[in-house]
């Protein structure tokens, strides 16, 4: 296959996906057996939000880091490293025996899985015309959910069958498969496409020879475009982490699930995730090819699925029986997907400065993640459940208006900004 081959292109896109997979996947065992873990070890529900801290503290400093060394290294290298090393780290959590130990296994997992999404998005934005990034984007997005739904039952019946240290040996081992089908696949050099900068110019494009510099951290941070795109991650990101860390949690405080009952249901909101990623791509690409405004496709699709998000948090808030909860939650989920917030910094920054873009957007949206864990902990044992997803629902709102606001219209690329020295 070629390198513009679109059977190569979307052989990417599935190992991308499947990527995303094992980086939830691995850091899904423990929420999933959070209880069992607290239980075992003594730890109650302070230390557990330290322990996630630990995670989002190394995350959220490596996501702009590991963005400078995706750009160095190339997504092929880049990727195979933190596979390699986020797999080593989940096969770690098995010999721990308190929080401490916890912690030190979260902080490295959160070292090598913070490059995940800065590769990825790098890699869509090198391999997929400008037209086809939100499906790309959702695809490589939508295997956050494909793992955690898989995660669940598979979880909850190797931690029933062979106990939970196994089980993290087991899962993280997983990732070595995957290190190993990446570097035969993706052996080539991804093709340069001409994106548009301005709407007069078709939102696709054709294979050609493109070498820009990569935009420096001052600039970028002196133009409102970065910022837009860095709030839409502040919003959005808490979200799925108290989705990923919590909801188990929350399903057996508020409505008494068993272990089993987590491995039986509980995958049913990223399940929902991922069909909102995926379907929200796919409809965004159809949308475009058939001549709609890829601009007011997606900020229609935003806007929509902000309200989607706060019409479920208020019937989680106020219902009290497990079964409309969990549909509650997974509407939740379903909306924030087809937000596709991954998908904005590649729809507006061309693909030398797209890792570095969302690095910065995953940091800021990791300090505010960690400051969430401690205010979850606190509201969950003074205020409850239902407050916290009162509160999480209107998030999504305040991420649209950002883009309404700062990115400005979609589809057209910055290959030059501004030279000043304020928000321009």
């Amino acid at each position: 296959m070629s390198a513009t081959s679109p059977s190569l292109r979307w052989t990417i896109a599935v190992l991308l996906c499947l990527s995303t997979a094992l980086n939830y996947l691995d850091r899904q065992v423990l929420s999933i057996l959070a209880t069992t873990i607290q239980k075992d070890l003594g730890i109650d529900d302070i230390g557990y939000a330290k322990i996630t801290t630990y995670f989002l503290l190394s995350y959220t400093i490596m996501y702009a880091v590991s963005g400078r060394l995706v750009d160095f290294l190339g997504t092929r290298l880049s990727l195979a490293w933190a596979v390699a090393g986020w797999s080593v780290a989940g096969m770690l959590h098995g010999a721990a025996n308190s929080v401490a130990q916890l912690s030190v296994c979260r902080f490295i997992l959160g070292t090598f899985e913070a490059a995940n999404f800065p590769a990825g998005a790098k890699a869509v934005s090198e391999w997929f015309p400008l037209k086809e990034r939100a499906l790309g984007m959702g695809l490589f997005a939508s295997g956050g959910a494909l793992g955690a739904v898989i995660a669940f039952p598979m979880v909850t019946w190797l931690a029933l069958s062979y106990g939970w240290r196994s089980t993290f040996v087991m899962v993280g081992a997983v990732g070595f498969l995957w290190v190993i089908a990446w570097l035969v696949v993706c052996k080539r050099a991804a093709p340069k496409f001409v994106e548009a900068t301005s709407t007069n110019q078709p939102h696709g494009g054709t294979p050609a020879p493109l070498v820009d510099k990569p935009f420096g951290l001052k600039e970028l941070l002196c133009y409102r475009r970065t910022w837009g795109c860095i709030l839409v991650r502040v919003f959005t990101d808490p979200i799925i982490y108290f989705i990923s860390f919590w909801v188990p949690k929350y399903l057996t405080a508020n409505h008494g699930y068993t272990l089993s009952d987590i491995g039986l249901f509980a995958w049913i909101p990223f399940a929902a995730l991922s069909a909102g990623q995926i379907s929200g791509g796919a409809l965004v690409n159809w949308l475009v090819s058939r001549g709609f405004a890829l601009d007011r496709v997606r900020k229609n699709m935003m806007l929509g699925a902000s309200l989607l998000v706060l019409a479920s948090g208020a019937l989680v808030a106020l219902t009290e029986s497990p079964s409309l909860a969990l549909a509650g939650v997974a509407f939740l989920a379903l909306g924030h997907g087809l937000f596709g917030n991954l998908a904005v910094p590649a729809e507006v920054f061309p693909s030398h400065s797209v890792a570095f873009v969302t690095g910065l957007g995953g940091t800021l949206g990791g300090v505010v993640g960690i400051i969430s864990q401690f205010c979850i902990a606190w509201a969950a044992g003074h205020q409850g459940y239902p407050y916290i997803f009162a509160v999480f629902s209107v998030f999504p709102l305040l991420a649209f208006f950002s883009v309404k606001l700062l990115v400005g219209q979609l589809g057209v690329i910055s290959h030059q900004l501004p030279h000043k020295n304020k928000i321009s």
